[in-house]
């Protein structure tokens, strides 16, 4: 009986979704933009005078190849796992669009592109910075995501590196300038996950992983984590203005947009729901982009 329905599933799945959209799914298309956008803004940030654009396309093109390469490595090693959550059954590899055969090699080949075409068309250190990003989110991050709670901190790493990478290919050092905007996104991942942790806390116990609301059923400590570190964001997302990266405009912005995801994560904290955790959730993807348009609008150009 399996096997019939090994053989069937391949071709429904793939009468539904053409395979633009099947790989999509394996590059994890919206994350790898997000990752794209703010190594761009890390690269324009760092541009004195006008952008070299042409730097800037091998920049995100090296980028690409590297994000995509780690989500259709992550999604290999975790393709059973995903396999038994309702939010992740119909990816690439548990609904049986595509071999794992099939993935490696395409992810295998995205990964050590990316870096190569890094090194050579960009510098050495964002391409070294692009491998650590590679290295820690596919074979750290992912496994520890069966190991311990902490895997959600230890994730928001090479989450917090693109912008970082983008400030390097273009001053081909790490300055104050850089961690800062690492800073920003390490501590934005880690409410927005929480929130995404508590929403789907069902779905996680199915497949094994170890997420903190699983060993915080009154989620006491889960929606304290997501108002201590939205709390520490706010201070975080200032720092651009004292190191005279941007204006007034964004001091006063970034002040309102940070107390706005503090507000709701106080929410969450009193009223731990998954209404409440989707509010939060919400709010903090409507949060970056509107901080990184503020970037870009009242950078100071040096």
């Amino acid at each position: 009986m399996k096997e019939v329905v090994a053989e069937i599933i391949p071709v429904n799945a793939t009468a539904e979704k053409s395979w633009v959209a099947v790989y999509c799914d394996l590059l994890k298309a919206r994350l790898t933009f997000l990752v794209l956008l703010t190594t761009a803004v890390g690269f324009y940030l760092a541009s004195r005078g006008s952008v070299d654009s042409l730097l800037m396309f091998h920049t995100l093109l090296g980028t690409a190849l590297l994000a995509s390469g780690a989500s259709a490595l992550n999604q290999l090693l975790e393709r059973q796992h995903d396999a038994k959550m309702t939010r992740t059954e119909t990816r690439p590899l548990p609904s049986g669009r595509l071999k794992p055969e099939t993935v490696l090699i395409f992810g295998g080949v995205c990964a050590v592109a990316g870096m190569i075409y890094l090194a050579l068309a960009v510098n050495t250190l964002t391409s070294l910075l692009g491998a650590v990003t590679l290295v820690s989110y596919v074979f750290v991050y992912t496994p520890l995501k069966r190991v311990t709670s902490l895997n959600t901190a230890i994730g928001a790493i090479p989450g917090a590196l693109p912008p970082l990478m983008g400030w390097t290919a273009v001053r081909n050092e790490v300055t104050a300038e850089g961690w800062a905007l690492f800073a920003i996104l390490f501590f934005w991942q880690l409410p927005h996950f929480l929130a995404i942790a508590w929403i789907y806390r069902e779905d996680y116990a199915k497949a094994g992983y170890v997420m903190l609301p699983l060993r915080d059923p009154e989620g006491l400590r889960t929606s304290r984590q997501a108002v201590s570190h939205t709390l520490g964001l706010l201070p975080i997302s200032l720092v651009p203005f004292l190191l005279k990266m941007v204006g007034l405009t964004y001091f006063f912005g970034a002040l309102v947009l940070g107390l706005i995801f503090l507000w709701y994560a106080i929410r969450f904290s009193r009223e731990v729901t998954v209404s409440r955790a989707r509010q939060l959730f919400f709010v903090s993807i409507i949060y970056l982009p509107l901080l990184l348009v503020l970037m870009v609008f009242d950078k100071i150009t040096n």
